[in-house]
């Protein structure tokens, strides 16, 4: 057997270039938590994905008079939709966030 000789660098073999990739903390404009004003009223951003952002509105009281003429009120249900998650919109509670 003949002397072996480690040879570590190939100069036919290309070089390895690494891109390391990091996602950032806070890729999407609006978090959960989020008080927003939408069409005047308040709501509040239930969840956050990469395709929607979740957000709760309250209705107003319905306030009304029967035929016999008693008052009634009711609260409807929160109306329940979605925006872009990097929509342009005011951001209430912005000072109470970690600064990112």
């Amino acid at each position: 057997m003949g002397k072996t000789s480690k040879q570590f660098s190939d100069l036919e073999q290309t070089e390895l270039v690494g891109m390391l990739w990091q996602p950032l903390r806070h890729p999407f404009r609006l978090h959960a938590g989020d008080a927003i004003r939408f069409d005047g009223r308040l709501c509040r951003v239930l969840r956050v994905n990469d395709c929607a952002a979740v957000v709760l509105m309250n209705r107003p009281i319905r306030a009304f008079k029967t035929r016999f003429d008693k008052p009634v009120r009711f609260q409807p249900p929160p109306a329940v939709f979605r925006i872009s998650p990097n929509a342009e919109i005011e951001i209430l509670n912005l000072k109470q966030r970690e600064p990112r």
